[in-house]
């Protein structure tokens, strides 16, 4: 064995040790991540979930009591950083804030406990490491903005509103790390998430494109707009110029720091109206500096100025409502539909493997509908406290009562470009379709029909 691979974890753990600000190569990044997940595997892993066109790892830092796997009642989190290559100043804000929780939480500070004990936070240091490598450091062009390829990131995920044909491409059609963001979606229920650009100084909401029936003025509106405001001012007020000063970086003035996606210019194919409308994790994008790469000298400030707004907008995790739904049997079912009256989203919320459901609501009262196949429609209203400040939401389960006919006849709540489960009475197989696919004629529509006959 060499002297030199000898040296290797000393080297690694003086990297980590004293995480300097500067601009950590991916591979730096990487030797960062193994070490804090080495050294800390009562609350860290490192996982990836794929690789970039050139084949580097897409690592991703689990934080949390229960890092390897999800627990129920532990709602997951996520940020991530440099789907734009040459926007890189996310890459090291992720790396402090890794670093802040890490040592905080070994001190035992009171926030980092809180945070930790009570949330699962996965962190994305870079998604675009291809990009990265060939971004030149000019704060305006756009060198290294793209994959490898030469495609934008942020214009390649499926688009609720831009036909059902170009959302039912095959995966061969989505970049390899767009792929590969998808794939994580649909094995983790993330709640809450923020990716962070560079270029602007403001906190963008959904949605980023529109068909038309969610204008309002100029804005493209969610059925959640109240609380998607609410996240993006979290951040905004808890930053000490987005709010005020966002106007320097040539744009006009942002009101609060915020700004609807499409009021702003609309996108189509953006990575957070997907989560949103596909994987039921409300996500914003924070773009957080006028410069796309800021001189390594700016960035203890810039730290300084994004610390307390990342570690305030994780906390909003624990707004609203989270629990169980269980089925006649007292089983937690997979699938259910958990709706708010009046935000009626395109793709309904549904449970988890773990019979979960999670919903983000301001405080207030709320009539909740859930839905399962075979059992009695259940209605609900909740009166819904503020859970941040206690670092929890809401805990409430739904239990619900078989149907006594022996045909199902629950409603179905269909959506264009949403995948639906179909359970016969008594068991048998499970029919996967959507909208487009009983649009289409693929006779599918024959296993609908064996719900309501």
């Amino acid at each position: 064995m060499s002297p030199l691979f000898l040296l290797l974890p000393l080297v690694i753990l003086t990297l980590a040790s004293t995480l300097s600000f500067r601009y950590h190569s991916n591979s730096e990044t990487e030797q960062y991540l193994s070490m804090i997940s080495a050294t800390n595997p009562s609350i860290a892993h490192l996982y990836s979930i794929g690789r970039s066109v050139r084949g580097q790892k897409l690592w991703v830092l689990a934080l949390g009591l229960s890092p390897h796997r999800h627990t129920v009642g532990i709602p997951e989190f996520k940020y991530v950083a440099n789907i734009h290559g040459n926007e890189v100043l996310g890459r090291e804000l992720l790396l402090q804030l890794i670093d802040n929780l890490v040592n905080g939480y070994r001190n035992n500070e009171p926030w980092s406990l809180q945070l930790l004990n009570s949330t699962r936070i996965h962190i994305l240091p870079t998604m675009n490491p291809d990009g990265f490598d060939n971004a030149d450091t000019d704060c305006v062009y756009i060198q290294g903005r793209y994959n490898y390829n030469g495609i934008d990131l942020n214009r390649n995920f499926p688009d609720a509103f831009d036909g059902p044909q170009w959302n039912q491409q095959p995966e061969k059609h989505r970049e390899p790390e767009v792929r590969a963001v998808i794939g994580w979606l649909k094995t983790e229920t993330f709640v809450l998430s923020a990716n962070l650009h560079g270029g602007a100084l403001v906190a963008s909401y959904p949605y980023d494109n529109s068909n038309g029936s969610e204008l309002v003025g100029g804005a493209s509106i969610t059925p959640d707009d109240d609380v998607f405001v609410h996240l993006a001012k979290v951040y905004s007020l808890n930053h000490p110029s987005m709010r005020d000063k966002n106007d320097e970086c040539g744009d006009t003035l942002f009101k609060d720091g915020i700004t609807n996606g499409f009021e702003w210019y609309p996108i189509t194919g953006g990575m957070q109206d997907y989560n949103y409308v596909w994987a039921q994790c409300l996500e914003i994008t924070l773009e957080l500096s006028c410069c796309k790469f800021p001189p390594a000298k700016d960035l203890p400030a810039l730290w300084a100025d994004n610390r307390k707004a990342l570690l305030a907008y994780i906390q909003q995790v624990h707004l609203g409502v989270k629990g169980q739904v269980f089925d006649g049997s007292g089983v937690p079912v997979q699938n259910a539909v958990v709706e708010v009256k009046g935000r009626r989203n395109i793709c309904p919320f549904r449970t988890d493997r773990h019979g979960e459901y999670y919903r983000l609501l301001l405080p207030g009262n709320y009539s909740f509908t859930v839905t399962y196949p075979g059992h009695e429609v259940l209605t609900e209203t909740l009166s819904v406290p503020y859970g941040p400040d206690q670092y929890s939401a809401m805990k409430h389960d739904f239990w619900l009562r078989r149907t006594n006919v022996t045909t199902d006849r629950t409603p179905v709540n269909l959506a264009p470009n949403c995948n639906y489960v179909l359970r016969l009475e008594g068991g048998g197989s499970i029919s996967r379709f959507t909208w487009t696919d009983v649009a289409m004629g693929l006779g599918l529509v024959v296993a609908l029909r064996s719900q309501i006959d």
